[in-house]
């Protein structure tokens, strides 16, 4: 067994605010590596979510009474914490939503069907998870723009001179996410943001995966939007946040209609709209999960989003190393710069199969296609195992999943 140096994370202690990571599964400790898809939410969170219905569970913004006041103190709260957890400038630059799929959907209905026309381009890349996929072929039906497709290398990394290559004087937008969900691969946004920016094009960043493990600075990257889900950084599930520069949230007409967006509603004069950011979110909203968002990324920061990362570092290189003792098991994903994720195929062995055999075991990873099937089709499968890291696993944990899958790829060969 490799030893690692120990990093100031304190994971024992991290460990501690997660009941879930004292159960058992089949018997055996749980060991959760699918934080990809979900990660695990701490005590502080839980009791967060507990302490809204027992003391101020009220709807926001209309009420005049006590608790509207407060809920709508709290909820307001974490727009100001989601603000200074990306780095934007103003609180109206954040959006609510119930995840990055919502987000990008709203910029594709409000932001791309006011401004995309026959004839223009957005530019996709081929790591995009289908939610940053979908809407735009959706939308690109009905009003016939183009999408262009940036291209990978076989470690799955972005190519850059192919991506200066596709714009031309029709491109309007780039849609790509700061870190894959199936590979890990970190793409360099920043630089992506200034060659778009060039062409006077804008980007729309799906910050799903880099949320919970790197520093966001909006303004330093220069997205125009950025798009994250609340249950991938420790939060609750069916909340998440969109970050639009102000300007261009401004221009951008509704997206949904009815309570809160509104100004004024008459049937003679029409109706008007209220100002961003509430011109986007028509009705009650996830209010408690709202709240509970705030203090998951309190929580992070607490401890450090930048350590975090460093810790998941260590854990990838530590799984990396035990992994190649596994005889014909291919890596997915070799990017030199990448998260704490590992997707791998075995020879003769399914995905399915290892995932379901280790699951007997006490360990839980992802299989399947990840919600990025053009991806998986680039490396020519139509499923791997994924395994994903965060701030509470530990290298002992990764010493049992590999037992675990060595022993599993013996069973089904």
């Amino acid at each position: 067994m490799t030893v690692m140096a120990e990093l100031t994370l304190d994971v024992a202690k991290v460990r501690r605010d997660f009941p879930i990571l004292d159960r058992q599964v089949h018997g055996k400790p749980l060991v959760y590596l699918d934080n990809a898809a979900t990660s695990q939410t701490p005590i502080p969170v839980i009791e967060t979510l507990d302490h809204y219905y027992r003391h101020y569970n009220a709807n926001i913004h209309r009420g005049l009474h006590t608790l509207a006041d407060e809920a709508t103190a709290a909820f307001e709260a974490t727009r100001a914490t989601v603000r200074d957890f990306l780095g934007a400038r103003e609180s109206r630059e954040i959006v609510f939503t119930r995840g990055t799929t919502e987000a990008i959907n709203l910029v594709a209905n409000s932001w791309g069907r006011r401004n995309l026309r026959p004839g223009d381009e957005v530019l996709v890349s081929r790591l995009e998870h289908h939610s940053n996929i979908v809407p735009w072929q959706l939308l690109a039906a009905e009003l016939g723009f183009t999408i262009k497709v940036i291209p990978i290398d076989e470690r799955g990394v972005l190519d850059m001179d192919a991506y200066r290559e596709l714009f031309s004087a029709r491109t309007r937008l780039v849609a790509v996410n700061h870190v894959s969900n199936a590979i890990g691969t970190i793409n360099p946004v920043t630089e992506m943001a200034r060659i778009a920016h060039a062409h006077d094009a804008l980007i729309l960043v799906d910050g799903a995966q880099a949320a919970p493990h790197e520093p966001i600075d909006v303004v330093a990257l220069d997205a125009d939007f950025y798009a994250f889900s609340g249950h991938k950084v420790y939060g609750p599930t069916g909340v998440g946040a969109l970050y639009g520069k102000a300007e261009l949230l401004e221009a951008m007409p509704p997206w949904q209609g009815g309570g809160e967006m509104i100004d004024t509603v008459s049937f003679e004069a029409g109706s008007t709209y209220a100002a961003i950011p509430h011109k986007f979110e028509a009705g009650t909203p996830a209010i408690a999960d709202v709240i509970a968002l705030g203090r998951a990324l309190e929580w992070v920061e607490q401890i450090g989003v930048s350590l975090i990362g460093a810790w998941e570092q260590r854990l990838l290189a530590h799984a990396n190393e035990q992994l190649a003792a596994i005889p014909g098991l291919r890596l997915l994903g070799t990017a030199p710069h990448k998260a704490g994720v590992v997707s791998f195929v075995v020879d003769g062995a399914h995905a399915q199969d290892i995932a379901l055999l280790i699951d007997q075991l006490g360990v839980a990873i992802r299989t399947g296609n990840h919600c990025a099937q053009p991806l998986l089709q680039h490396f020519g499968v139509t499923a791997t195992c994924r395994a994903s890291f965060a701030a509470y696993n530990t290298s002992e944990e990764i010493d049992i999943f590999v037992a675990a899958l060595a022993r599993a790829v013996e069973m089904v060969r």
